[in-house]
Formats: C-alpha cells, sequence, structure tokens
C-alpha cells in the first residue's frame, strides 16, 4: 500500500491509499481531486498537472521530452511540476506529497 497526501489549492491535505503501479492521476481522481486527466494518459494536454513536494521530486524518474512539451502548456507551473498521469507509485514513493494548483489552463483544447 502507497499513501498520497493531496494538498487542495486552498491547502487542505487529503491522504489517499493506492496499490504499487497504480498512476497518480487515477488516485486523485479517486480521492476527489479536480484533475481531468482529458487525454486518459496521452500525453495530449495538461489537465492533470501536479506539483510534487521539491523532497519527493527527484525520487521520481525525470521526465520525457513529451512531457516536458506538455508541461510548458500547463497553467501555474513550477519546477517540481508533473503530469500525474506519466507518475506510477511505487512503495518508494509511500507519503508523496502533491500539491493541486489553483488554476487550469489547456493549450490544446478549446
Amino acid at each position: 500500500m502507497v499513501s498520497v497526501v493531496f494538498v487542495t489549492a486552498q491547502g487542505a491535505r487529503i491522504t489517499a491509499h493506492a496499490e504499487a503501479g497504480d498512476r497518480l492521476l487515477e488516485v486523485a481522481q479517486n480521492a476527489g481531486m479536480p484533475l481531468e486527466g482529458t487525454c486518459e494518459g496521452q500525453m495530449a494536454c495538461s489537465t492533470c498537472h501536479v506539483i510534487v513536494s521539491p523532497q519527493w521530486f527527484d525520487k521520481l524518474p525525470a521526465a520525457s521530452n513529451e512531457e516536458e512539451d506538455m508541461l510548458d502548456l500547463a497553467a501555474g507551473v513550477s519546477r517540481t511540476s508533473r503530469l500525474s498521469c506519466q507518475i506510477a507509485l511505487t512503495e518508494a514513493l509511500d507519503g508523496i506529497v502533491v500539491r493541486i494548483p489553483g488554476e487550469a489552463r489547456d493549450m490544446q483544447i478549446g
């Protein structure tokens, strides 16, 4: 079991539990986080953008060039931004803290 702490735009902390191998996007959606994931994990949008806490960011595999390109289109991007559809949870990520951005913008869609 892997726990994930989501920090909402309003500052509330919500803990969710998942299995190793689950994608962060689905865990967030199941926990009621407002992440659309419009492209269903195909990296054709940026509606699942999250900001990973700095202490956890370096524990993630590096983002691909395609993911970096999609992050360029997301609103409120920071140095530790990632697309949640590209993060597979592992036991090493137990306790990861992820902030949900306060604004969303997807330049790929309307």
